[in-house]
């Protein structure tokens, strides 16, 4: 077995003992349900709530939508990468791989996809570093740059040659195609984009999206004259998984 998968394998089997142990102390472990926006009346002014999840900022013909992405649609999007267990590619999920002890996948990164639509404006600029989530009990989280994600794998790679250095590469490289980018949006066109985050802690029922900054206006000089500060409110269902029940979702916290 190669240094890599001794490494992850490692890893996971480290993980299961240590869930095993917590299995055995206390009974239960924690699980988290899909985040869902709030209803739109709860949402910030000039704010749409569609159907699919979608929560989209309006603002005459500029629009900036956010969406929640499941490990089910980021797998069926990179389904030749999401295959293959320990060895799956898809950098944003485990694929197809389950823990031993709970026959069940954990989640790898909370993401969002960024969508944005400018009929509005001569050129607006968003700056996915200037992104946040912000959970209700204070923690915040910081979208992943290419050096962050770099560093989050390195360790799969143990060699700058082989199979695991070019399952780093894709992986790298399927994080540089489909991330969001700080480029130019003129008139009259759309991009997209993920906006990939740290995993967030089990215990956080309601966060805050915010989008900081967003430039919609510019001087002779290039420099923004203008800008907007975005928010959107998701939650999720939290709450303990006991051999063989469910325990109730725990009750809902009061507002960020």
């Amino acid at each position: 077995m190669s240094n890599s998968r001794c490494f992850l394998k490692n890893t996971v089997l480290s993980g299961s003992f240590l869930l095993a142990f917590l299995l055995g102390a206390c009974g239960y472990r924690y699980y988290t349900g899909t985040l869902r926006p709030l209803p739109e009346l709860q949402q910030q002014e000039n704010i749409a709530v569609s159907d699919d999840g979608t929560v989209t900022f309006i603002r005459n013909r500029l629009e900036v939508g956010v969406r929640p992405q499941t490990d089910e649609e980021l797998n069926r999007l990179y389904a030749p990468y999401s295959t293959g267990g320990l060895d799956a590619v898809n950098p944003y999920t485990f694929g197809d791989w389950k823990d031993p002890e709970t026959q069940s996948t954990p989640h790898r990164f909370t993401i969002f996809q960024l969508k944005v639509k400018n009929y509005a404006y001569p050129k607006i600029l968003i700056d996915p570093s200037q992104a946040w989530i912000i959970s209700e009990n204070g923690r915040k989280y910081q979208p992943l740059g290419p050096l962050q994600f770099a560093e989050y794998f390195r360790p799969y790679a143990t060699a700058y040659a082989g199979i695991e250095y070019g399952q780093f590469q894709e992986r790298k490289d399927i994080f540089s195609r489909s991330r969001y980018k700080a480029e130019p949006i003129f008139s009259g066109q759309e991009t997209q984009g993920f906006l990939v985050f740290p995993l967030i802690h089990a215990d956080v029922q309601k966060l805050s999206l915010r989008i900081e900054k967003v430039a919609i206006r510019f001087d002779f000089r290039n420099e923004p004259v203008e800008t907007l500060d975005l928010e959107y409110l998701f939650e999720r269902n939290i709450g303990r998984l006991y051999p063989g029940q469910q325990e109730p979702v725990l009750a809902p916290s009061t507002n960020l």
